[in-house]
């Protein structure tokens, strides 16, 4: 059996979906420490980078990817300098149309042929989580903007939490809709309606092709 690593370098979508899935455990304990922002910022550099491989992959303008991630290193930097909301509302914006990107760059990359590889297999987590992602920055824009625009079962006056931002996006991009998180002010509830579009469509157009790519019997001549 080849090594984890072996493995991991050589399907690059395995990888980022590895990372994003570790940082779902990981993001919890992160925001439990003093230096929480800090480390979250890091993290969100590391994945960035394995999304600009996979962008690097995909038939996209690359030169976009690549000026976004850019943008999102240098204000992260600056934002551990000083914090400020003007800044802070710019980064979650430019971080969330990033993944946005990324998650189509993905998506272009899965439906350019008529085979379904290993790898894109593994893309069709990595796209799910880049989407995820996406939405919950998305999410933190609208906070920033109007505060007040979601609310919780524990204390529900208080700003969301990244992690929880991440929990309503998940749940509601998977269309399971398990979340004791809701949306209060319109501009936040167009946002979730949104991405219950984006999930639907998600899975009825590109999971659906690549199952039945995967199913196809395999012709051995004309």
């Amino acid at each position: 059996m080849p090594k984890a690593h072996t493995y991991l370098l050589r399907y690059p979508s395995a990888s980022l979906l590895f990372v994003q899935l570790l940082g779902i455990v990981l993001y919890p304990f992160m925001e439990r420490l003093s230096e929480g922002r800090a480390i979250v910022g890091a993290f969100g550099i590391v994945v960035l980078a394995m999304s600009l491989r996979m962008v690097r992959s995909s038939p996209t303008i690359q030169w976009i990817a690549f000026t976004q991630a850019a943008c999102i290193l240098m204000l992260t930097v600056a934002m551990e300098f000083e914090y400020n909301t003007a800044l802070s509302i710019l980064l979650a914006a430019l971080e969330s149309s990033f993944y946005f990107y990324a998650a189509g760059g993905l998506i272009a990359y899965m439906m350019e042929d008529q085979r379904a590889s290993t790898d894109e297999l593994f893309a069709v987590g990595a796209t799910f989580t880049l989407l995820a992602w996406a939405f919950a920055h998305a999410f933190h824009v609208c906070q920033l903007l109007s505060p007040g625009s979601f609310s919780a079962a524990i204390d529900p006056e208080a700003q969301r939490t990244w992690v929880e931002l991440l929990f309503l996006s998940f749940t509601t991009l998977s269309g399971v809709g398990l979340s004791d998180i809701i949306p209060l002010r319109p501009f936040a509830r167009a946002l979730v309606m949104l991405e219950q579009f984006a999930g639907v469509m998600y899975i009825g157009l590109v999971v659906t092709r690549l199952v039945s790519l995967t199913v196809r019997p395999k012709h051995s001549g004309p």
